[in-house]
């Protein structure tokens, strides 16, 4: 199963304040991990936010959990840069009260 509706997912501002901040609290480590695994940074996030709309629209979500919140979802997918390669996991929910998916987070993960 496809993450529903990932035709109209948003990303917000969870990719630029917050995975890619290296001045965020706890997102800076995140950060950090694209640097190192991928080449990512703030300045080419736009290749990160590609690959996650593409991957919402190919690659199988999991149903984590349903609560008073929503639908909440897990998706991986791999992702390859000229600086390496590394398994992304990303984290949705479809809120209660909406139709469409939104980014809650994001990072590289060991296989």
């Amino acid at each position: 199963m496809t993450l529903p509706n990932a035709d109209r997912a948003q990303l917000g501002n969870k990719i630029d304040d917050y995975c890619l901040n290296p001045n965020h609290r706890k997102g800076q480590h995140k950060s950090r991990l694209f640097q190192k695994r991928l080449g990512i940074t703030l300045n080419n996030a736009d290749q990160l936010k590609n690959a996650i709309r593409r991957a919402a629209l190919t690659e199988p979500a999991t149903l984590r959990k349903t609560n008073e919140f929503g639908r909440h979802y897990n998706l991986k997918f791999w992702l390859e840069t000229n600086t390496g390669s590394s398994l992304i996991l990303t984290a949705w929910i479809i809120r209660t009260d909406e139709d469409f998916p939104r980014l809650t987070n994001c990072y590289p993960v060991d296989k």
